[in-house]
């Protein structure tokens, strides 16, 4: 088996450094992850460029909450991908929708053009699609690099039959990275069954007396420990 692509999610420069120094082979870089990630501020991006030597992917959200974007929203989501293009990021991660839930190629297509030559990633916006093998579909039309997605379920381990047949319908024409849930207890299951050639966690771990969450060094170790035997 050739080498596993893991990708850390990080919101801090702090986490982003400590996932590299783990061993984490990209990172995609956000804001806010308690509330599903937006996008990081320009600081932090350039802060992450400039101490990072692996590839790092900018998370491209206004907001928290649906992912149907106003006019004004869309045009924040330009700015950035503008922002990101013009300072040698490797690529974006991006997730508009339309009100059916159905995939809005024409803004995602908009996106992606602005954003070349970065590498482009659907995240799981994807998982609110009522037929995810149309929305794939759509995406691989569009000429979109990778979808991150949990097979439609709360975590990438229930959603793995799910993730298995989106990989077997891409046939190397969009890369297919679960990620939902991902640990060092069911990372392995979850690339045996699937197949996948990428890998995305945040790693993070529940903060003693609080309601928050933490990114941890040592989890995200445990879990390429876990996939080092399989060629890792």
């Amino acid at each position: 088996m050739n080498k596993i692509i893991f990708e850390a999610c990080v919101e801090s420069i702090e986490s982003a450094i400590e996932a590299e120094e783990a061993g984490a082979d990209r990172i995609e870089l956000c804001s806010d992850l308690d509330i599903g990630g937006i996008t990081p501020s320009y600081e932090l991006i350039k802060a992450a460029i400039e101490k990072l030597t692996i590839p790092i992917n900018i998370l491209v959200r206004p907001r928290g909450g649906d992912f149907v974007y106003s006019k004004q929203e869309f045009d924040i989501m330009k700015r950035d991908v503008i922002l990101c293009r013009d300072n040698d990021v490797n690529g974006i991660v991006i997730g508009i929708l339309l009100p059916d839930h159905s995939i809005d190629k024409e803004r995602t297509f908009q996106l992606a053009d602005i954003a070349q030559p970065m590498s482009i990633t659907f995240h799981r916006a994807f998982d609110q699609s009522v037929n995810p093998f149309e929305a794939l579909a759509a995406l691989i039309d569009l000429k979109v690099d990778r979808l991150l997605t949990s097979g439609q379920e709360t975590n990438a381990f229930n959603g793995m039959e799910t993730i298995k047949k989106l990989n077997e319908y891409a046939k190397n024409r969009i890369i297919i990275m679960p990620g939902g849930g991902v640990n060092e207890n069911n990372i392995v299951e979850i690339i045996k069954h699937t197949s996948v050639k990428e890998i995305h966690g945040s790693s993070r771990i529940q903060l003693p007396g609080s309601n928050k969450k933490s990114f941890s060094k040592e989890k995200l170790s445990a879990m390429l420990k876990a996939i080092d035997r399989l060629g890792r």
